[in-house]
């Protein structure tokens, strides 16, 4: 991360623009959660769309976990929606890989 700082304040001090160079760098502060099941076939498209962007986020499997299920169930006004995706506590209730997309380019 510093090797990549560094080559970044470079770049901008000679006024060179790489956008590929600096996208990643928004998703390292990011916080993403996926709430989801792994038999939910738009669990798995959100978790492939995110590991395709290589952007690191926690997946939690709410089938065996209590918590996760009142979680989710408290944030749904007591329904299990899923996935259900946290981005720096922003909920996002089931998002379309059109939605991800909007979301990690914040």
């Amino acid at each position: 991360l510093t090797y990549l700082l560094s080559l970044l304040t470079f770049l901008i001090a000679k006024n060179v623009l790489l956008f590929k160079m600096i996208l990643p760098l928004n998703f390292i502060l990011m916080t993403i959660k996926i709430y989801g099941a792994d038999w939910c076939s738009d669990c798995i498209v959100a978790k492939n769309f995110l590991s395709s962007h290589q952007i690191q986020f926690d997946y939690i499997d709410i089938m065996d976990n209590d918590i996760a299920i009142k979680m989710i169930e408290k944030i749904n006004n007591g329904k299990r929606i899923i996935p259900t995706i946290l981005v720096d506590d922003k909920v996002y209730v089931n998002p379309g890989i059109s939605e991800l997309m909007k979301i990690i380019s914040k």
